[in-house]
């Protein structure tokens, strides 16, 4: 496929709670520019629904983030009727219109990989493109237009929450600069943007504005270049208006805004706009940035004989959306002064360590290392690893420190490339010791309740420390357990066998809140349960439904400080699952295998299985440690057929992690973040490729006798009967070892449609688990 590109969907997740930013960027680009709207629900600054008005254009956002509305900093607006510039409805309320309605009711949108355009009805067309840092606006004003009008709206950001506002226009160029401090959208702490505009027209000399002003809420003061001259007290409200000349000779008026943004000072962001585009070249800056987004998603090449174009849109759309968080904010941070790069926009690990970065291993190892080096500047400068943070400002911690398996997944998999990626393994190794050894100030931010933790081998439910909400403690439990299996698995390869020892038997504190006394009412079969436990050892008691659809209180189990049940979003009965290391073990205490899979298929008949939210991920391939793959290929199928589609509503939550989820579902893979070793089932492809610069290699997956897809995910040939790696059989029909990546190899699996295969017959087919052996 040599135009990838053209399969991206960007409006996929853009309603029904998705928070999807469809707007224009660069792979991890800081600038993500779109349109904002009026609804309630915009995450992401944008919605699909056409009931909704278009509100700006703003440089700045987020996506895929639940919690509140985050960014949308610097909104651009445009006017051709205002019957003078003092009547021109400049506040967000006054200036907002619908967009043009398409015949079949949605609005006249359009949004491409590194463009977004849009048709008001006011008749004007905006469309939108960046670079790294700065953005580029073309505003197409209608026939007749004589006064054009552009605004720039320094304090509107999402949830219009500035303060200390600072703007300067001059009346000649037309150049805005100015910021202001804005609150962080998911934790306590505010952050400082500033912004540089500048005007041009396409095709015409744009010439000086005939009037320009500042306004304050809903009334422009013509004449004005500073907002120290207005009383802003009781107002948070402003910007710049201009009014410029007719294009000669009945030209149609197009004007371009082109926006730097820099987290440091208006003067930076007006350096980073003159070096990105200083030619005011909108169709050259759109053109480099869909080669840019072509070179990346063309790393990943399927067959797409006898597969649906919307599974196609399906797949390279996700591939897209794994890349548009975390943002690269390098030479952007305001804290400290570092040549390493830094990256910002982490929403949240605990949402992408499971699936985001291992996806991004096998195609794009160079980015996630400049992550990763950035992670460690990160901790080497505030001493704990990030977890949460967006625009510069910690957030609120969901569960564990899961830097940790993030930091784990990248030196297991390119341990030996390190150095030359120019990570320090020393580096690398203190970050991680810092998380599970240190405990901090405030571990609601960063970090762990590490005392409590080396204490107890768990967290106590009564454990109050001044340093956090004591909440989530079987959680986090669980995901600081499997932290500790990752450094582990970092000592091992750096030789430091007495902390291997140690990591790997704190590895195996999961199992220190298991409860083999409590059941699911009126289910005595599915016995034994996580559960919170005090620091005299004894079990409290949460009912397994609780965060569940069968939740008598019908709880949600969301970030709150006066939660007391001990889980983060997700039912004990799921969280009773993630041993994600030592499978093998939990399915002894689960009382065997077939009362394992009995489990399962419980969870899944019953709807414990909770597809829109990342602590039931895993489940559909667990079955694949029971040696019943075969149940697993059906699960996983099942969950994109039922809650995955390319429309405006096409993902069942958030969308995090769903992105890279949902690439690796259809690539008939679900990872394990730092081990190497890849569950495998059937990719929704005849075949699929991914080349690895950095192993300047190409491993091939083929399914032999792929004959479609079942649309309702039940059935078809899609079952891996055997698997051969360069023509050879291979151990196991349920894993892949990470060296087939590395070396590039020619996977080929022989398809069946009996749903009854094994992970094959040798003692090493069924995948690894701690207590089994561990990881080679």
């Amino acid at each position: 496929i040599t135009d990838p590109a053209s399969f991206v969907l960007p409006f996929i997740g853009t309603t029904n709670g998705g928070h999807v930013f469809p707007g224009a960027t660069l792979p991890h680009g800081m600038v993500k520019v779109g349109m904002d709207t009026d609804s309630p629900g915009n995450q992401a600054g944008y919605d699909a629904n056409a009931t909704f008005n278009a509100t700006g254009f703003s440089q700045l956002h987020d996506t895929g983030t639940g919690g509140a509305i985050s960014l949308s900093n610097f909104k651009v607006w445009a006017f051709a009727n205002c019957t003078s510039f003092e009547d021109c409805p400049t506040s967000l309320e006054s200036r907002k219109t619908l967009r043009k309605i398409l015949p079949d009711g949605s609005p006249d949108d359009f949004a491409s990989p590194g463009y977004f355009s849009t048709n008001l009805s006011t008749g004007i067309r905006v469309e939108l493109t960046s670079t790294r840092r700065t953005a580029i606006h073309r505003y197409t004003f209608p026939e007749g237009t004589t006064q054009p009008r552009m605004v720039v709206d320094i304090t509107n950001d999402g949830p219009r929450t500035s303060t200390n506002p600072i703007m300067t226009l001059d009346p000649t160029t037309a150049r805005v600069t100015g910021g202001a401090q804005f609150a962080a959208s998911f934790g306590p702490g505010r952050y400082t943007a500033f912004t540089c505009v500048d005007f041009a027209g396409e095709g015409f000399e744009l010439g000086h504005p005939t009037e320009f002003g500042t306004w304050l809420g809903n009334f422009p003061v013509q004449g004005q270049t500073d907002i120290d001259q207005l009383y802003f007290g009781f107002i948070d409200e402003l910007g710049a208006l201009f009014t410029f000349p007719p294009a000669p000779n009945g030209t149609p008026i197009v004007i371009l805004a082109r926006a730097g943004v820099s987290f440091i000072s208006s003067e930076q962001a007006c350096a980073n706009a003159e070096e990105e585009i200083s030619d005011f070249d909108f169709d050259r800056v759109q053109t480099e940035n869909r080669a840019t987004w072509n070179e990346l998603l063309g790393r990943v090449q399927v067959d797409t004989t006898n597969v649906s174009t919307d599974m196609i849109q399906l797949f390279y759309s996700a591939i897209y959306r794994t890349h548009i968080s975390p943002a690269d904010y390098t030479g952007e941070n305001p804290k400290w002064n570092s040549t390493e790069p830094y990256y910002d926009s982490y929403y949240c690990n605990w949402d992408t360590y499971r699936t985001l970065y291992s996806f991004m291993a096998l195609h794009d190892p160079v980015t996630f290392s400049r992550i990763v080096r950035g992670m460690i500047d990160i901790q080497r400068h505030e001493g704990w690893l990030p977890e949460c943070r967006g625009a510069t400002a910690m957030q609120f911690i969901q569960g564990g420190s899961n830097g940790d398996p993030i930091l784990g997944e990248f030196f297991v998999k390119f341990s030996d490339q390190a150095a030359g990626l120019n990570v320090s393994a020393d580096d690398l190794y203190t970050a991680l010791l810092a998380d599970a050894e240190l405990q901090p100030p405030n571990w609601n931010l960063q970090g762990r309740q590490a005392d409590a933790w080396k204490q107890f081998n768990y967290i106590p439910q009564d454990m109050f420390d001044a340093g956090g909400a004591n909440t989530k403690q079987v959680s986090r439990t669980l995901e600081h357990a499997f932290g500790d299996f990752t450094i582990s698995q970092v000592a091992k390869i750096l030789g430091k066998t007495d902390d291997f020892v140690k990591y790997t038997q704190r590895a195996n504190n999961s199992f220190n809140v298991w409860n083999p006394d409590v059941s699911v009412p009126g289910t005595p079969s599915v016995a034994g349960m996580m559960q919170p436990r005090f620091k005299n050892g004894t079990f409290n008691f949460t009912d397994p439904r609780h965060c569940s659809v069968h939740d008598p209180e019908m709880a949600t189990c969301f970030l709150n400080a006066a939660n007391r049940d001990g889980f983060y979003e997700s039912s004990p009965i799921v969280y009773s699952q993630y041993v994600p290391h030592d499978t093998a073990q939990l399915i002894q205490l689960q009382g065997g295998t077939d009362n394992f899979v009995s489990r399962l298929d419980f969870i899944f008949n019953e709807s414990y299985f909770d597809v829109t939210d990342e602590p039931s991920m895993q489940i559909p391939f667990m079955y694949h440690y029971a040696n019943v793959p075969g149940k697993s290929t059906q699960k996983s199928r099942q969950v994109i057929a039922q809650s995955f589609n390319t429309s405006v509503n096409g993902l069942p939550g958030n969308d995090g992690a769903m992105a890279s989820y949902t690439a690796f579902y259809l690539a008939g893979m679900y990872p394990l973040p730092a081990t190497r070793q890849i569950l495998l089932s059937s990719p929704f492809f005849p075949s699929i490729s991914f080349f690895n610069p950095l192993y300047n290699s190409t491993t091939t997956i083929k399914a032999n006798g792929f004959e479609g897809n079942p649309v309702d995910g039940i059935g078809g040939k899609v079952f891996v009967q055997n698997v051969t790696v360069n023509g050879e059989p291979y151990k196991s029909n349920c894993f892949l070892e990470w060296d087939v990546f590395v070396n590039g190899s020619v996977i080929e699996l022989a398809l069946s449609d009996d749903p009854n295969v094994t992970c094959g017959s040798g003692d090493g087919a069924v995948p690894p688990s701690l207590s089994t052996g561990g990881y080679s």
